[in-house]
């Protein structure tokens, strides 16, 4: 499994906002996406840093939901809540645990 981290920077009082499109918008088109596992958005209400991750079943598919254009797509949907350019890494899950 792969995941993907964006880093964010949002006004702070855009913070539900930011919340709202990720809850219904953004998870509900990543579901339908090859590969997809999970999603997490982290958020420090105070200082509106955040980070977006998501999970995937292989480096393909988090490249392939990348090259489709399907990522930058999601991310122009909170452009006007942004204060600095986001930045991405991908990670290779090595350990992994639920409840």
């Amino acid at each position: 499994m792969h995941a993907r981290v964006t880093t964010v920077q949002i006004h702070p009082e855009k913070i539900d906002e930011a919340n709202s499109i990720f809850r219904d918008s953004v998870i509900p088109a990543a579901q339908a996406q090859k590969g997809f596992r999970a999603a997490y958005l982290l958020v420090d209400s105070a200082t509106g840093k955040g980070m977006s991750i998501t999970a995937w079943d292989s480096l393909e598919d988090l490249q392939a939901n990348e090259s489709s254009g399907f990522y930058q797509e999601q991310l122009a949907k909170f452009a006007p809540l942004f204060t600095a350019p986001p930045t991405r890494e991908t990670y290779e899950v090595s350990v992994q645990a639920q409840a």
